[in-house]
């Protein structure tokens, strides 16, 4: 391909977004993935509960993950959205496989971490090939956890992040569209002790939210100029998006 003036082009359309959507048990993070346009599942673990949606059989290996994802390539369907669910199980469960093919010496000085990165990203070059060839949404969803963050400018403090590991947390970051994080809406009361002393308490409004840029309490990203929050639903983030 040459490269010249010629060669430019202005970018005219948005394409399908990648998602990594995380955030606290129960709050609908699969549901907002079965609300997205036709959606299919790859499911790492059993967690889709009453959700009425079309799955493929929960995958045991990253081979039956990519096996999946390779019959929505080669086949005629219907399908519009992908989901992997999740992403954090996909990983233990990469990372199982790991320590049965190679012997502990073999893993030794984080090796094994770079073995299940370099799976981890045939697995997303699968998805991106599902959404650059197909036209798919790819959405992968996360659990979260609380974790130190030692920021070069402040003391350290306590944050949400995705479950994953350092090395694939910053490999599937950087692969997304949008990094969201769900939560509840919180207000903080203040509650007056007597003495000239106050009380503050964080109370839950049961708003659900997706939080969709980057604060000290949690890891967001997106690329689409959206609102620093929105709520938790997929008509709210495509109307964002749009």
């Amino acid at each position: 391909m040459a490269f010249d003036l010629k060669s430019i082009r202005k970018n005219e359309a948005i394409s399908s977004p990648r998602i990594l959507c995380y955030g606290v048990p129960g709050i609908g993070k699969s549901t907002f993935g079965a609300s997205a346009p036709n959606p299919i599942f790859i499911c790492t673990e059993d967690g889709l509960g009453s959700l009425k949606v079309d799955s493929f059989p929960l995958a045991q290996t990253s081979d039956d993950v990519l096996a999946a994802i390779a019959s929505l390539y080669s086949s005629k369907h219907e399908f519009r959205t992908v989901v992997i669910d999740s992403v954090d199980w996909l990983e233990a469960m990469i990372a199982k496989e790991i320590e049965t093919k190679y012997d502990a010496k073999d893993l030794a000085y984080g090796r094994a971490a770079v073995y299940a990165v370099g799976r981890m990203r045939e697995i997303l070059d699968g998805l991106n090939a599902l959404r650059n060839d197909k036209g798919m949404i790819v959405i992968l969803i996360a659990h979260c956890q609380i974790r130190r963050f030692d920021s070069p400018e402040v003391e350290p403090y306590d944050r949400y992040m995705p479950k994953l590991q350092d090395k694939a947390n910053a490999v599937v970051r950087e692969w997304a569209d949008a990094v969201l994080f769900c939560n509840y809406k919180t207000v903080v009361k203040k509650d007056d002790v007597g003495f000239n002393q106050t009380n503050n308490r964080g109370i839950s409004t049961g708003e659900r939210l997706l939080f969709t840029s980057e604060k000290p309490a949690y890891m967001a990203k997106n690329r689409y100029s959206m609102p620093e929050s929105i709520p938790l639903s997929w008509d709210d983030f495509a109307a964002a998006i749009n």
